[in-house]
């Protein structure tokens, strides 16, 4: 019997064994174009490819195997595990290999966005990961990533698992080069000392020559194998004519290395092989400690995926992978396992550990109807849920790429370091240079490793690392915290919050909206009013409208229905016209309005009228909540003035805001009007707007800095700066704590990388820095500004 290509669908020949093991089974291939290409997906991570398509693929040629492992990223099928899509654009997170330094990540940058097509490209250096962004209609993602790997680089969609394994073998590679520049270090060393103090100074100069070629002889693969990485980095920036921090290292290794042959050769003048074989053993050794320390910043983030188990369990028993589910799909969920996607709970009621995501230790419950989120933990019950998101889609994948977009979003103060980062290189060179001229005319002899402690020393590895690495830290501190960036600039502007602007229901109340006592007007009954009043609040998303759903009638349905944000809702039914909400929308001027007293209008929030006539007066209450005014009180503590604006226009508002102590109450504004109080503070005010529901969007938007409760509405959530994904209020204190001690952290490693170089380099050049101290202290001002950052995560 004749099988078929797994691959393509062709026969497979008799006499031909191709085959490769896919998705847990060996298939067989008809060519070896089909088995080289099928054999690429696999180790690409890419076999979901195989369970989304819809048809067999084309015959594969035989291409080279990296170029076809790109065009693997073009098929809609695999895009759907990796790849979001907007509006008019795609957008990717990508893993990057290579990339060392902030000139790395400014080449990327300026290369990628000469393409056409592109929209954003922005890379961290911290984390190894950019934010790619392309219009599909005149770019594909294969061509972008292919601009990447012609600069040197390597790029492939950004996988947990798959970055981690690619850390962990280029720790092994980078230990393999250290553990060779360390054993010849060693021997090299044992001769140079023979030789400075001259133990075999009666023998021929034969013999002293032969140890300058043994020397060579263990320094060659220190120069050839363990410094490649310098070479390769710096050459990358050659070819794209910028210079990265890697340029005067590999030009100081080099010029040594040749040097120091020539001088064996001739058998005249002074050898370098031990400083060389110094220079690299200590540079991989700083690089290696350095890498460990940025791994540790950049993978509070990416660990969030690794909670989202790998397999999921059916209705129906059956098992598979987390990844391939599907919006609607329906999972169950067994006691201490960990939920696969978000969903809606359809039976079963339990507690779910949520802490991973909102930092609250205890177990909330969940019950029918109610949402839950992947990586979360089941506690005591046996549920089914819906699945109302894809792995791509899901909270938890959200909260990482919002990370990564607030960690590549660069402050001023950083992009202002890469600039002087860059420029710095060329006066090093330049100086350099003129530090050789010189000491050339004055003493020959020196003026080769004078050149060399002055290439090696100032280079501006810890002036580039100074700030990514303790924006990177403070954000994943955000994270666990239970606070989510959405914006670049927050940690920076929250510093210089001066002014504090909050609204009243579901920020500092609880926002459970409970009905208290109902006031009647007309010949309507009160069910009937309530029953009313439920229906038309059903069509609005605000806490208050949960207070009515209890009394909702499946028998009252409303024809246009109209939401005026700020005021009410109005709907028709039975040729009338119903409003619910202010006072001044329900009545429209009617006269009726005069048998109001004030007292009464204060006294209650909510009115319902018909045709313009009064019905009825619901009174309502909303519980503040127990950090509220803990929250208040430390604003002040720190010098910040606290406005509570509210569309509440009742005695409420101002009970509230007597109780908690607020500085200004403003109430009963609307949307514009929130935005308008803004617009209209002093230009010296930076204000930080705290807000839950549809009617703060705008204020969020328009605010310097904004804050959205996790329980808020979407709406709210998308135009603010941060979410609050536990209730909390009190963190947001923990958040600027935060953010003042990053700026102090910046300002401390931008100090010591400044201050450094500006003291080592006239040393260095006046002859005063030794070879092997110029590439400790360069490497230990590395380690000192990445581990000053790491203080961020405790």
């Amino acid at each position: 019997m004749t099988k078929d290509c797994y691959h393509c669908g062709d026969p497979v020949l008799t006499g031909h064994q191709f085959q490769v093991e896919i998705l847990g089974e060996t298939r067989d291939m008809c060519c070896p174009g089909c088995e080289a290409v099928a054999q690429t997906i696999v180790e690409s991570g890419l076999t979901s490819y195989y369970e989304y398509r819809t048809a067999p693929a084309e015959k594969a040629d035989l291409v080279p195997q990296q170029l076809q492992s790109l065009l693997l990223y073009d098929h809609e099928e695999v895009q759907q595990e990796f790849v979001r899509s907007n509006e008019n654009s795609k957008e990717v997170t990508l893993s990057l290999e290579g990339v060392s330094c902030a000139a790395c990540a400014w080449l990327i940058e300026k290369q990628l966005m000469r393409e056409v097509g592109i929209i954003s490209i922005r890379v961290n250096t911290t984390t190894h990961r950019a934010l790619l962004a392309w219009d599909p209609e005149q770019t594909k993602l294969s061509h972008l990533l292919s601009c990447i790997h012609k600069l040197g680089y390597k790029a492939a969609p950004f996988e947990a698992d798959a970055q981690e394994q690619h850390y962990h073998e280029t720790m092994k590679q980078y230990l393999y080069k250290l553990g060779i520049a360390g054993i010849a270090t060693m021997q090299v060393m044992m001769l140079a000392v023979a030789l400075y103090f001259e133990v075999f100074g009666d023998l021929d100069a034969e013999f002293r020559n032969y140890l300058r070629w043994v020397s060579l002889i263990f320094a060659t693969p220190v120069l050839l194998y363990s410094a490649l990485p310098f070479y390769l980095n710096a050459w990358r920036n050659l070819r794209a004519l910028t210079l990265g921090m890697d340029v005067p290292v590999s030009i100081a290794l080099l010029f040594a290395y040749v040097a120091s042959i020539y001088a064996t050769v001739t058998e005249t003048g002074e050898v370098f092989f031990e400083s060389i074989s110094m220079f690299t053993f200590f540079l991989l050794l700083g690089r290696f400690l350095e890498m460990r320390a940025r791994r540790q910043a950049a993978a509070a983030s990416a660990n969030l995926l690794k909670l989202v188990p790998a397999m999921a369990t059916l209705e129906d028993g059956s098992q598979i992978a987390a990844k391939t589910l599907k919006v609607n799909d329906i999972v169950s969920v067994l006691p201490g396992e960990s939920l696969p996607a978000d969903g809606i709970v359809l039976s079963g009621e339990t507690h779910i550990d949520e802490s991973m995501l909102t930092g609250e230790p205890m177990p909330v419950p969940r019950n029918k109807d109610e949402l839950v989120y992947a990586g979360t933990i089941n506690g005591d019950g046996n549920i089914k849920i819906r699945v109302t998101q894809d792995r791509q889609n899901s909270l938890i994948s959200n909260i990482v790429r919002l990370q990564d977009e607030a960690q590549m979003s660069k402050p001023k103060v950083a992009v202002l370091a890469d600039v002087v980062a860059r420029y710095f290189v060329a006066i090093i060179l330049i100086v350099a240079a003129g530090t050789w001229y010189y000491w050339h005319q004055q003493k020959p002899d020196d003026a080769l490793w004078i050149t060399l402690a002055v290439l090696v020393a100032t280079c501006p590895c810890a002036l580039s690392l100074a700030t990514p690495t303790a924006l990177t830290c403070s954000t994943s501190s955000l994270g666990r915290l239970g606070i989510l960036l959405r914006r670049g600039h927050v940690l920076e502007t929250l510093c210089k919050v001066n002014q504090l602007v909050i609204d009243k229901t579901g920020t500092l109340t609880e926002g459970n909206v409970r009905l208290v006592e109902t006031r009647l007007f007309s010949d309507v009954a009160e069910h009937d009013a309530l029953a009313v009043a439920a229906e038309l609040e059903r069509f609005a998303n605000h806490p208050i409208a949960n207070a009515f759903k209890p009394y909702r009638n499946k028998h009252t349905l409303f024809n246009n229905v109209e939401n005026t944000i700020g005021q009410g809702l109005q709907g028709d039914i039975d040729q009338c016209t119903w409003r619910i909400g202010q006072l001044s929308f329900v009545l429209q001027d009617n006269s009726n309005a005069e048998q109001l007293t004030k007292e009464m209008e204060n006294q209650f929030q909510v009115w319902l009228s018909r045709d313009t006539e009064l019905v009825a007066a619901f009174k309502l209450e909303d519980p503040i909540r127990e950090d509220s005014a803990e929250l208040i009180e430390q604003f002040h503590r720190a010098g910040i003035k606290v406005t509570m604006l509210t569309g509440d226009n009742s005695v409420s508002a101002q009970v509230v805001a007597d109780k908690l102590g607020i500085d200004k109450l403003v109430s009963g504004v609307t949307p514009e009007g929130k935005l308008d109080y803004l617009r209209c503070l002093d230009k010296n005010d930076v204000a930080l707007m705290i807000g839950d529901g549809v009617n703060d969007a705008p204020v969020l938007a328009g605010a310097h800095l904004s804050v959205a409760m996790g329980g808020g509405t979407d709406i709210a959530k998308s135009s603010a700066d941060m979410v609050l994904l536990g209730d909390q209020l009190t963190r947001i204190l923990n958040a600027r704590k935060l953010a003042l001690k990053t700026k102090k952290i910046i300002r401390e490693n931008l100090a010591w990388a400044l201050g450094y170089n500006l003291i080592i380099l006239p040393l260095a050049v006046a002859g005063f820095v030794a070879p092997y101290i110029a590439v400790v202290g360069m490497s230990a001002s590395s380690i000192i500004v990445v581990s000053n950052s790491l203080r961020l995560l405790k």
